[in-house]
């Protein structure tokens, strides 16, 4: 760190005393380096980077496109042209000129006409279901590009830490199997640039946030692999972070102002300190507060400050240039809350209003209902804060399922206590919008959790792909992979058969285990079940209280209802269905979604130890 802080020092001094006369006009980075025609906000900020360019005079000319002003900063080799583009402005490219004394260097911008194309963009809901890929440990299908030159890392496979070789390619080849699955969305980890010295697989220490990181592949074949998901009837999510960059982006390197990075001259940059529910307490400290939001997240993940002005509007030019060059249709936002909060709410402003259809999830790593809720959008807290966060992690249910699902029924334990979490619901703006989970890239594999037992796992992903909200499913937890969580790389594990020379293919059914297909079958028949029915979606939930911990609720609209009866208990049970009248009044027989055989008697039920009923009621 301190020798980054003495070449930033010494570039900015030897940018101020070289000698205009003797500077050549270089340009190092124009970001965005394009844009689009048709754009609701006609504003537009580009950065520009190079050696003395703050020297520079400005100018252009253009129909349409009007230069309403240039912003030096502190940092001479710096300049922030705002752009107007007018509602009239054609597609094209255009002369933008650089003069420094006699010296001067012409620079060719464009813009694009902007997609009108309707199967992109489409914002993602509780309809869909996602499947969440970490693009370094799924499948290599390209080796070519596992080592680059320039790049810090190359690919040590034997390193639990270290690059493992997946990217796009082979995420592209295997997108079948994921279609197959059931699933009608991906979500990708980040696939940025992260050009650092140590643990940039993962891809959350973004070097260059314009840039797929080379190891995955170019800019080209990420749209393109975006373009086949469309075309196969799949949605894409991209991971996103706001709240820091790697310390090795190339702004670090020579920043245009101090305080774009908080404290970015400290011998020792103060950490965060992870309390993510201090954003909403109303008692909460000044001093304390600021540490949670301002400190660095990592030591080598410079925390950035959304509260320079010129730095949101390029964070949020950023993203949408993402969504209008690849066609994205989320973006899951990292660390949600430990960002300036009103940025955020900026932040997803810009994008929803630019693209309707668009969605957002955050990541609020809480367990506490009201806490997670204080996120989602329509909610108002004491504090007059409103988020314009459509979707949240929903953390507190993957919590409860893991609780309920480990223990006894009783009073308040067992299945009652997921009961009780959902009844809880009345704090979200919209539950149904949630993100729901049994694990993801930084939690103990779901398998693992469950005690490495097959029928709780069934019960889970019941839970999961037949309560309210928006579900993902984390790869490989069909095939029950297993990892503690406490260890990162535990967890993230190479998908089998993603390499060439793999002792077993999993993307095959020949490749899997008796125990590995049965979960894969189960997961199938529940979710092709449920992407066919709007009233378990999008319906409405009723519960009953757990009686001897089993659970019974419904999903329901006017065009259909399903019942589902979860057995935690380690024995059979026999269920007299009076009870349930007000849901159950006019039905009287169903379809049993698991075996697919009709259930002609609906007075009573016989649901055997550790299982799940789904039933889909007809008259």
């Amino acid at each position: 760190m301190k020798k980054l802080l003495r070449r930033l020092a010494f570039a900015w001094m030897l940018a101020a005393a070289l000698p205009v006369a003797a500077q050549k006009i270089s340009l190092t980075h124009v970001e965005p380096a394009f844009w689009w025609t048709g754009m609701k906000n006609p504003n537009l900020q580009v950065l520009v980077h190079g050696p003395g360019i703050g020297q520079a005079a400005v100018s252009m000319s253009q129909p349409g496109v009007t230069l309403a002003g240039v912003d030096k900063v502190e940092n001479p080799n710096y300049l922030f042209l705002n752009l107007r583009v007018a509602s009239n402005a054609q597609p094209g490219k255009f002369p933008i000129v650089f003069k420094i004394g006699r010296k001067s260097l012409t620079y060719t911008y464009e813009l694009r006409a902007k997609s009108t194309a309707q199967n992109r963009i489409q914002g993602f809901g509780p309809g869909d279901a996602i499947y969440l890929i970490m693009p370094d440990r799924f499948a290599n299908g390209n080796p070519k590009n596992d080592t680059v030159p320039g790049m810090f890392q190359g690919t040590h496979r034997d390193q639990p830490f270290g690059r493992h070789g997946g990217d796009l390619k082979g995420i592209s080849d295997h997108l079948d199997y994921v279609k197959d699955l059931g699933m009608t969305a991906v979500w990708l980890n980040p696939v940025l640039e992260n050009n650092q010295r140590n643990e940039s697989y993962h891809g959350y220490a973004i070097t260059d946030l314009y840039r797929v990181d080379r190891r995955f592949g170019s800019n080209e074949e990420y749209v393109s692999m975006i373009d086949k998901c469309h075309q196969m009837g799949m949605k894409v999510i991209q991971d996103m972070v706001a709240n820091h960059i790697g310390i090795e982006h190339w702004l670090m390197r020579d920043l245009p102002e101090k305080d774009w990075i908080h404290d970015s001259q400290a011998k020792q940059p103060m950490l965060t300190n992870y309390r993510t529910g201090m954003p909403s307490d109303p008692y909460v400290a000044e001093s304390d507060l600021k540490k949670m939001t301002d400190g660095w997240f990592v030591a080598w993940m410079p925390d950035v400050n959304q509260k320079n002005e010129k730095f949101a509007t390029y964070l949020i030019q950023n993203s949408l240039w993402w969504i209008e060059y690849a066609g994205l249709d989320g973006i899951r936002m990292d660390t949600y809350p430990y960002p300036d909060k009103a940025f955020m709410a900026r932040y997803a402003n810009a994008l929803l209003d630019e693209y309707p259809r668009f969605n957002l999830v955050g990541e609020s790593w809480i367990n506490s209902v009201p806490i997670t809720a204080y996120w989602q959008k329509g909610f108002v807290g004491k504090d007059g804060y409103q988020t314009q966060l459509p979707s949240v992690t929903d953390f507190p249910f993957y919590f409860t399922v893991l609780q309920s699902l480990n223990e006894d029924g009783g009073w308040d334990t067992g299945l009652t206590r997921l009961y009780m979490t959902l009844g809880q619901d009345f704090v979200y703006p919209n539950a149904n919008e949630n993100l729901t989970f049994l694990d993801n890239h930084d939690l103990t594999r779901f398998y693992r959790s469950v005690g490495r037992d097959l029928r709780k796992f069934k019960l889970g992903m019941t839970l999961l792909l037949t309560s309210r909200g928006t579900p993902q499913v984390y790869y490989g937890t069909e095939l029950l992979m297993d990892g503690d969580g406490a260890v990162h790389p535990d967890v993230r594990r190479d998908f089998p058969g993603g390499w060439p020379g793999d002792p077993v293919n999993a993307f095959m059914r020949e490749g899997r285990t008796k125990d590995q297909n049965e979960a894969y079958d189960f997961m199938k028949k529940l979710l092709d079940w449920r992407r066919t029915k709007p009233f378990v979606y999008n319906g409405k939930l009723m519960h009953f209280l757990p009686e001897d911990n089993v659970y019974v609720y419904f999903r329901y609209d006017d065009a259909g209802t399903a019942m589902i009866v979860v057995n935690g208990k380690n024995e059979d049970k026999t269920l007299d269905t009076k009870r349930f009248a007000e849901r159950m009044a006019g039905f009287t027989r169903a379809i049993d979604v698991l075996s697919g055989q009709t259930v002609a008697d609906l007075n009573i039920l016989k649901i055997p130890a550790k299982t799940a009923l789904v039933l889909e009621l007809g008259k």
